[in-house]
């Protein structure tokens, strides 16, 4: 099984560069996409009903922001929209698709450079976050939790370490909420394969840092450590562009023991 999960920067604009042949030449079986900045309402049966995919959105109530889709071959056993807190559901920003094997979030976590008040509810949305993970984990489920996590986690995670230090994304309380996360069994599974560093996910758009790879690995697959064992591959595909960020890839082996 393979899933990806690609922060678009706006699905509308993704599908005009071609967003819908990448989907079918990559097939992935699982597809979770943040920053869609649109509700069902506004798209074409093309992105709605994409061949061989069932495809679930949840939007935010303001239009043309947040918003997150999973796009999945696999029938979901349940699928469930938010957290179930008005304050961040409001803003579209979650998904939890549960399979047999595995519960998978699909979040688009909030950016807090805007002001201290928006940190403030980044670092509130990480606890829900750590709170929802822990009542499925508590049930017994394996949990995978992918998306734009809006932070760099260690120096090795960024270009510019020094010059980042009091920036949202990669503050000391941020970067600690991502430790706490890591010591309550998330795994980072990336690291498990790559433990080199250039490697990135978002690159700012204004100073066209990817042409020279000053970027940001903000975007993870974490998940429970009991699927490590599992997860044969992850990888970030840097040569697909159309957004700010690229895809990041995860293989599984599931269904044995």
């Amino acid at each position: 099984m393979r899933i990806l999960s690609w922060n678009v920067n706006g699905i509308r604009a993704v599908q005009r560069k071609g967003f819908l042949d990448w989907l079918v030449r990559e097939s992935p079986d699982i597809l979770c996409v943040q920053e869609t900045k649109a509700h069902p309402d506004q798209l074409d049966m093309e992105l709605l009903n994409p061949p061989g995919y069932s495809v679930y959105w949840h939007s935010a109530e303001r239009k043309g922001y947040s918003g997150v889709a999973t796009f999945t071959k696999i029938k979901p056993v349940s699928v469930q929209k938010g957290f179930g807190v008005n304050r961040f559901d409001c803003e579209g920003r979650v998904l939890i698709t549960e399979f047999p094997e595995f519960v998978l979030f699909n979040i688009y976590f909030p950016n807090g450079n805007r002001s201290s008040e928006r940190l403030d509810y980044k670092m509130d949305f990480y606890d829900e976050t750590m709170r929802a993970v822990k009542e499925f984990k508590g049930q017994g489920k394996k949990v995978i939790v992918s998306g734009d996590y809006n932070t760099a986690h260690t120096e090795i995670d960024l270009a510019r370490p020094k010059e980042n230090q009091n920036v949202s994304g990669f503050l000391p309380i941020e970067r600690a909420w991502l430790d706490k996360w890591v010591s309550a069994g998330q795994v980072d599974i990336f690291r498990k394969f790559h433990s080199e560093g250039e490697c990135y996910t978002w690159w700012d758009f204004k100073t066209r840092a990817r042409d020279r790879n000053v970027g940001w690995r903000i975007d993870y697959h974490f998940v429970t450590d009991d699927l490590v064992p599992h997860v044969t591959d992850a990888d970030i595909l840097t040569d697909v562009t159309g957004s700010d960020h690229c895809p990041i890839g995860l293989a599984l082996e599931i269904g044995k023991g």
